[in-house]
């Protein structure tokens, strides 16, 4: 029979009203799913992904039941070892009316196309198992966990028993075979200890039986000596683990004190992680903003905001025994991400230079150069810690964003592709050993041919800086119905009038070409007649560019520098005539 590629439990409930706990391991005991649903519908939608191929679903739930009244020979079987312990199975028969039709376990098997016997040698098979027996056998309890909302349980000890036996389940990591749990798991000790209310325990129970199931599941197939099948296929069945079972974890011990400061890191991380994604939406305006103002040419800017069960990951990491972050919460630094993406290397520079200026940088890292003086090519990317400056923190544009870093990382489209196929082939794929080294060679030539390349991309575009020929600087918009001059023929013209700025954005010269019209300016001609008046030593004085500003961010200046508040108040610049008015300020200290 082939080795099952996932073990996935469910912690079925009796009705489609309340929630199921689905939880998936991996063959190697690795936890890579785990959720809550309700309806059959989302049950089989939840798990098919899973059960594609060789697998072993357990089910917390009755699948085969016929007798008419009392228990089946399973339940009356398996209570006489572990009623002592307190870990009895209720009856199940055919007068209840939730199995008069038939078993909801069955029912979700056929629909799975699972074999329930527990003698079968197919491939894909489901087995009907319960945690309260599994975990007195497993942890050698004295009696079962009291965990489960019943009268006179406070949300004190629901509490408490729940993560007693989350712990014990942490323990199974060092166990034949191993349970490892990972981020998902550290998503649930979260949301233990922020419950308010035994409604918000309920979740996670399910959640944490539905694992309990699919470790048994594993347990079933790794070590079926080890496991006891109470009655037959015929007249119903439970598997669990037999009394006595070592798993090889030891007695236990309470958790220590380092896992509690990670959970407890967790724990506030996911109560603030609505503000944090609030932030982190801010983030992204501010730095796309800037950028957008300052005429800086770029090809994207993204955001995203750390997950909680990315944050768990991180927060969890430890190198040579030694935990790599003791406050997680004030030292992993990319809670808040923002990505700017260029189309040249010049731009990066720019990027950083704008930054600097505008907000507070408080640590840049030059991968590429960190990298190139090792002599060797490979990943390269800016990376900034920032902070908003004081001037900002009190707008309500920016109210979650004071005191918090956020990690700008910036690169050129190129650097950009090598760093994603690089990451997806080594640490989302599986590389073969035998490979290893072939791929490292083939990643370094890339990164060496992929950097030619941006050098030659910088080269083309400095050399489309240079002066425009006379029979460059054409006259008027063209013979269509638009008055507005073509964006294309004022890159052109821009890049002349101003050989040592940046290229800007394609669909920022469409829309200066609309300011223009709005004054009145429709030809290069009558353009070139307003830049000549204006002076722009004086302005460049004045502005005091601390960045290399774009073509169009330096039109920008010499049309706010000519026209004044008739330029501020075109219905163009409606959206920014607050930023507009605070460079004319600087701009009219003294005359122009």
């Amino acid at each position: 029979m082939p080795d099952p590629r996932h073990l996935v439990g469910i912690d079925l409930a009796w009705g489609e009203q309340k929630p199921t706990g689905i939880a998936v391991l991996d063959s190697a005991g690795r936890l890579v799913e785990v959720t809550t649903v309700r309806t059959d519908e989302e049950i089989v939608a939840a798990v098919t992904p899973y059960v594609d191929g060789a697998c072993l679903v357990a089910l917390d739930a009755p699948l085969v039941v016929v007798n008419p009244t009392g228990n089946r020979p399973a339940e009356a079987e398996l209570n006489r070892d572990f009623r002592a312990f307190e870990a009895g199975a209720h009856p199940s028969n055919t007068g209840k009316p939730e199995f008069s039709g038939g078993s909801r376990g069955a029912r979700l098997c056929g629909l799975l196309g699972l074999d329930m016997n527990p003698r079968s040698g197919r491939e894909r098979r489901a087995i009907e198992v319960y945690p309260h027996p599994a975990t007195v056998s497993m942890f050698a309890l004295a009696r079962t966990l009291k965990y489960k909302n019943k009268p006179g349980r406070d949300l004190p000890l629901l509490r408490a028993q729940l993560l007693l036996l989350m712990e014990h389940l942490e323990r199974l990591r060092a166990a034949d075979p191993p349970l490892v749990l990972g981020p998902l798991w550290e998503v649930l000790r979260a949301a233990v200890g922020a419950a308010t209310r035994k409604v918000d325990l309920r979740q996670v129970e399910d959640q944490v039986d539905a694992v309990i199931c699919a470790y048994v599941a594993l347990l079933a197939e790794r070590r079926p000596d080890d496991v006891t099948t109470y009655g037959d296929f015929t007249t119903g069945y439970i598997v669990t683990p037999r009394l006595g079972i070592d798993l090889g974890v030891g007695a236990w011990k309470p958790e220590s004190d380092a896992s509690h400061d990670v959970t407890a890191a967790v724990t506030a991380y996911a109560a603030g992680h609505p503000d944090l994604v609030a932030a982190g939406q801010e983030a992204l305006a501010l730095v796309t903003n800037l950028l957008d103002e300052a005429g800086i040419n770029y090809l994207t800017v993204s955001g995203r905001t750390k997950s909680i069960a990315s944050f768990a990951e991180k927060a969890s990491r430890s190198a040579d025994g030694v935990r790599l972050y003791t406050d997680p919460l004030h030292e992993i630094g990319d809670q808040i991400g923002i990505r700017v993406i260029t189309y040249v290397r010049d731009d990066v520079g720019a990027v950083a230079d704008l930054l600097a200026d505008q907000v507070v940088v408080v640590d840049d890292r030059d991968l590429g150069r960190e990298t190139a003086s090792e002599g060797r090519f490979g990943y390269a990317s800016r990376h900034l810690q920032i902070t908003l400056d004081p001037a900002r923190e009190h707008l309500p544009a920016y109210a979650h964003l004071p005191g918090r870093n956020i990690q700008v990382q910036i690169r050129t489209v190129l650097q950009h592709a090598w760093a994603e196929f690089e990451h997806d082939i080594r640490y989302k794929g599986t590389v073969p050993a035998e490979h290893a080294h072939d791929f490292d060679r083939r990643f370094t030539l890339a990164a060496g041919l992929l950097e030619l390349a941006d050098e030659e991309f910088t080269t083309i575009r400095n050399r489309l800086r240079g002066p425009l020929s006379q029979a460059e600087h054409l006259t008027g918009a063209g013979a269509g119905e638009d008055p507005r001059l073509d964006s294309r023929e004022l890159a052109a013209f821009l890049a002349g009038q101003y050989a040592d700025a940046g290229w800007s954005r394609s669909d920022h010269y469409t829309w200066v070409s609309g300011l223009l019209l709005e004054l009145g300016i429709t030809s290069l001609d009558e353009l070139g007649e307003v830049l000549r008046a204006a002076d722009e030593d004086l302005i460049r004085d004045r502005m005091d560019y601390r960045y290399p500003p774009g073509a169009v961010r330096r039109l920008d200046d010499a049309l706010l520098a000519t026209y004044g508040e008739r330029y501020v108040g075109l219905h163009g610049n409606a959206h920014r005539v607050a930023a507009l008015r605070t460079r004319l300020d600087r701009l009219t200290d003294g005359d122009l």
